[in-house]
């Protein structure tokens, strides 16, 4: 029997390497085999432990906790009387509705992410790990590019540019240097798709590294991987030194002659490094800022030789589609959308995690079918798709269908994969400041328009959530927005209106009233909420004076109380003390 415990960056935050410890002290003499792998995309049910019987997985328990971990062993370890049933571990196994989330996937890039090995090239090897490499050696690289081409893959970085375009642009770049890099810097709040498949599956990626690089002519590769990722870094740096060992990286691979070195930059975590030519600059040792385009990259990249850029979705995909070939791929998703999408699913979701589907499914399947719908019994209300560079998709579009067209209908963008789900508690206007602020301060500041158009409309969004909106602040703001959008040099400034044009769009009737009325519909935006004590509910408790932390909340034993509004701070403490509802919200 074999306990296999999960350690992502969701895993170990949750507890994993705390659970598995106390049962590593438990098997002394070695009963049960132990292992880790990576994320599986659950991260609602973290920690993690499957029941392994050989190679069989008989038993799935989650949220396991330290405390458990003493008749998880023995269960475990007492083997012959049905150790696969396992009753005595019901309570924790998974359930047949979260079951679901993973059973209404289609997995693709996360194929192997949850299920083996991180650190162990073999475990990698055993699911048909680099046989795409040995195929794509005895094939041309216009050959290659040509399978990239009938799959339609198009880049998950956000443009979702064709992949085969690109590659081939670099491909017949004139230059005896090529240089590959995948950016893995992955900006967006909320997206955690990339650092995921690095921390569970870092072969997939340096195996798709490696069949890009062969079809461009790259000899030296980079990963441009943001600090803030240790885990990913530590688990990429193993991997590639384990591929050098087997001979599948650097000179002579495998005896056919092509040879590639694949190297680590650790980025500061700037979001403008997303945008390539920025990443680049950054990769030379500059300040990331973005480049005036032509020329693009795969004339004139990396020390301006030629250059291709994808993200690490994109290359997780690549050793698939060799393998089962484009067409297979392509009958995956939609006519102008094809094959599969990482998503992270997160804010006010059930089941928050990672979720691949095919292109053409709708957001109601995601949001409602895999995710479980609004946690808490919660009304949903838009959902955030692309990050701070996307738009806030609102409930009576719910069916529309996810592919890049689509999408970019409704204001929003597919994106690296970002999609934020929020409910009728979520205020639209203090979301849209939220998104500006993040992209004012990560502006690179190189153009006027998004280094002073990104703070001024920060500026008015703010002065509407405290209530000092006045009429004509919205018109300004969509001003605004188009100006930005039409002089911003690069893509962080161009796409940085959307969170604000969408929820005008969709949401003006919260913009008026927080001007007009200095009232926020959703009570969220702290300076236009008023408390107060209902008298007919209030049995004079005293227990809101009591928690109040200013004093401003007064009355005496069994008679109602009132606050005082000069004092108030908002702070909401009354109404969680509240145990009969007498504290209202306005």
């Amino acid at each position: 029997m074999k306990l296999v415990f999960g350690e992502g960056s969701c895993g170990i935050a949750a507890g994993a390497r705390k659970v598995r410890a106390a049962v590593e002290k438990l098997n002394t003499e070695g009963a049960v085999e132990i292992g880790i792998t990576g994320c599986i995309g659950m991260c609602y049910l973290e920690p993690i432990v499957d029941v392994y019987d050989g190679g069989t997985l008989v038993k799935r328990l989650v949220k396991v906790q330290e405390k458990d971990a003493e008749r998880i062993y023995r269960a475990v370890a007492g083997g012959g009387r049905g150790a696969t049933a396992l009753p005595e571990l019901a309570d924790l196994e998974i359930s047949a509705d979260d079951k679901e989330f993973l059973e209404k996937q289609t997995r693709i890039a996360l194929r192997h992410c949850g299920l083996i090995d991180p650190e162990d090239i073999a475990a990698y090897e055993a699911v048909d790990g680099y046989k795409a490499i040995r195929k794509v050696l005895a094939m041309t690289p216009e050959q290659v590019i040509e399978e990239i081409k009938i799959s339609g893959l198009a880049g998950r970085g956000g443009a979702g540019f064709p992949t085969w375009f690109k590659w081939n642009a670099a491909r017949n770049a004139k230059g005896e240097q090529k240089y590959l890099i995948c950016n893995a810097d992955e900006g967006d709040p909320g997206a955690f798709m990339d650092r995921a498949v690095i921390e569970s599956a870092p072969h997939s990626l340096i195996e798709g590294m490696l069949i890009a690089a062969y079809a461009i002519g790259a000899t030296r590769a980079f990963v441009y991987v943001r600090a803030e990722y240790p885990l990913a870094i530590v688990r990429l740096e193993k991997a590639l030194a384990a591929a050098k060992k087997a001979g599948l990286l650097g000179e002579n691979i495998l005896g056919s002659g092509f040879s590639c070195d694949i190297r680590i930059k650790a980025g500061a975590g700037a979001f403008v490094c997303g945008e390539e030519t920025a990443l680049i600059e950054s990769l030379e040792g500059n300040r990331g800022m973005p480049r005036l385009k032509p020329p693009f990259p795969a004339e004139k990249g990396y020390t301006q030789a030629p250059s291709n850029i994808n993200n690490v979705e994109t290359f997780a995909n690549v050793a698939w589609i060799i393998l089962n070939g484009g067409a297979a791929f392509a009958a995956m998703g939609t006519e102008t959308s094809k094959g599969t999408k990482v998503f992270a699913l997160t804010g006010k979701i059930k089941r928050g995690g990672l979720v691949e589907i095919p292109m053409g499914l709708t957001l109601r399947d995601v949001i409602f079918g895999i995710g479980g719908g609004i946690r808490d019994g919660g009304t949903f209300k838009a959902v955030q798709m692309g990050g701070p560079s996307g738009g806030c998709i609102p409930e009576h579009l719910l069916d529309t269908k996810i592919d890049y067209k689509a999408l970019g209908a409704t204001g929003a963008i597919m994106g690296s994969g970002g999609m934020v789900v929020m409910d009728s508690h979520t205020c639209m206007v203090n979301m849209a400041r939220f998104f500006l602020d993040f992209t004012a301060k990560e502006s690179c500041g190189k153009c006027v328009h998004c280094r002073i158009g990104t703070k001024r409309m920060h500026e008015i969004l703010t002065r509407i959530t405290e209530g000092k909106g006045k009429e004509g602040d919205v018109e300004l703001l969509q001003d605004l927005c188009n100006g930005i959008k039409a002089g911003a040099l690069c893509g962080l400034g161009q796409t940085a209106p959307n969170p604000v044009l969408t929820t005008i769009r969709y949401f003006r009737d919260e913009y008026d009233a927080h001007i007009r009325e200095a009232r926020c519909p959703a009570h969220e935006c702290a300076a236009l909420k008023k408390f107060s004590i209902d008298p007919a509910k209030c049995k004079g408790c005293t227990m809101c004076a009591k928690k109040c932390p200013v004093g401003a909340i007064s009355g005496t034993v069994k008679q109602p109380h009132v606050i005082d509004q000069s004092k108030c701070i908002k702070c909401g403490q009354c109404v969680a003390t509240c145990k009969f509802g007498a504290v209202t919200v306005g």
